[in-house]
């Protein structure tokens, strides 16, 4: 089923041929939108009496890749047979019609292929680093038809957008579209009806950061979305759309995803980590948690492989609080990116497995013979009776409450990545 422009299309895909069409890499820093261009092609490929099959998929790809432009996110579509070379002729237009070529970070490409490529190529494509050669060769393989502009990467996450399926996990996004003549503009979405919205309709999810006071269903960029909402369930995101108050919405489209999903993430070793991945590692912190200059709050953990630096970033907010928390010994799960360099996991969740017991020193050691507080000898080396020579190694200790708990924590809303499982889907029965 395809919702567009307010109507509902449902197709039987039994016994049809597909041609999948897969497109990345046509969004800008200044403008232009990759789903907006796949919802352009599909009203294109409607109006030449092409039936399209399903929902078409915005697929997330690798969000450490240095080279992306904004959210690293392609698009598929399926069509019930139909003439490839026409095929290939509307999506050219489409894409000469709303493509910023002027933009350098701008790589667009596309393919359209009658054999679906293998899941392992989404596998790689949203752990690693995929080569253009390797996907062109791929490519040629499966008798494809495609073409790459400027540097032709697009075709990477283009290639990837047609191998990935719902074979795991997979959510919805109902994704507006404003009118031309306010791309561009300030958006007008009334915060209160997205909080309605949100607390109404509970298996939708990161639409607004009620600490930090954001609305995340509105984007910032110049691109022609109004909005857009995540779920689990496509009749509550189309209810939900319903509550949402804002600016007159000129289209609107639901694509199956794979965000919320942390299919980026792989379970390694300390020692197995590699730039560019997103990872799941687990260890003892063995340096407590310091900030420093811009916020950012940093601390380590080691495993029986090595150490590495894991980070809260300042855009995390509140996020960091529970990081400061941490003491030498606690036992971590940490859920993050790597950096390019010093392999430091940039992190999105963390389960706190074991808490250490926190003392503090609350006094000097009584004498026993004389009850009166020793002192101290100097650092490090211990405790002494100034009446009677009576000597101690340690002073009285209390124990404290922790202010954190056993668990996960997530960052805000307002700095979750795409791919990111929110902990409300990570619990749900």
């Amino acid at each position: 089923m395809i919702i567009i422009l307010k109507k509902h299309f449902i197709y039987n895909i039994i016994g049809c041929e597909i041609i999948w069409i897969g497109i990345d890499d046509t969004d800008s820093v200044t403008g232009g939108c990759t789903t907006y261009l796949a919802c352009a092609l599909i009203k294109k490929l409607k109006y030449e009496n092409y039936r399209v099959i399903g929902y078409p998929r915005l697929v997330r790809l690798n969000p450490n890749i240095p080279w992306k432009t904004r959210g690293n996110g392609a698009v598929s579509i399926r069509i019930e047979d139909g003439n490839p070379k026409k095929i290939n002729r509307l999506t050219e237009k489409v894409i000469d019609k709303y493509v910023i070529f002027e933009d350098k970070q701008t790589n667009p490409g596309f393919v359209l292929l009658q054999e679906q490529p293998s899941f392992n190529i989404y596998k790689k494509s949203v752990k690693e680093i995929v080569t253009l050669k390797e996907i062109e060769e791929l490519l040629d393989s499966l008798g494809a038809t495609y073409k790459g502009y400027k540097n032709r990467r697009g075709l990477i996450g283009a290639t990837a957008s047609t191998a990935w399926s719902p074979k795991y996990d997979k959510t919805y996004e109902l994704i507006t579209y404003r009118e031309g003549n306010k791309w561009g503009t300030k958006r007008q979405v009334d915060h209160k009806s997205v909080k309605k919205m949100n607390e109404t309709y509970r298996s939708t999810f990161d639409n607004y950061d009620y600490e930090n006071n954001h609305n995340r269903l509105a984007p910032n960029s110049p691109c022609p979305i109004l909005y857009g909402i995540r779920g689990n369930n496509v009749n509550d995101l189309i209810q939900a759309s319903s509550v949402v108050k804002s600016e007159k919405v000129e289209s609107w489209i639901i694509f199956e995803t794979n965000q919320g999903t942390d299919d980026h993430l792989q379970r390694e070793n300390i020692c197995e980590i590699r730039p560019f991945q997103s990872v799941i590692t687990e260890g003892v912190v063995c340096k407590t948690p310091y900030t420093i200059k811009g916020g950012h709050v940093i601390f380590k953990i080691k495993d029986s492989t090595g150490q590495t630096d894991c980070v809260a970033y300042e855009p995390t907010k509140q996020f960091r609080d529970i990081i400061r928390e941490l003491i030498l010994g606690d036992k971590v799960e940490v859920y993050g990116g790597i950096r390019d360099k010093s392999l430091t996991i940039n992190l999105e969740k963390i389960n706190i497995k074991h808490l250490e017991k926190k003392v503090e020193k609350i006094e000097n050691p009584v004498c026993p013979k004389c009850g009166k507080h020793m002192k101290s000898k100097g650092t490090g080396q211990g405790y002494k009776c100034k009446k009677c020579g009576t000597k101690s190694e340690k002073p009285l200790f209390k124990e404290r409450e922790r202010d954190i708990n056993i668990g996960f924590y997530e960052v805000p809303v307002c700095a979750r990545r795409h791919l990111s499982k929110p902990l409300k889907r990570m619990m749900k029965p």
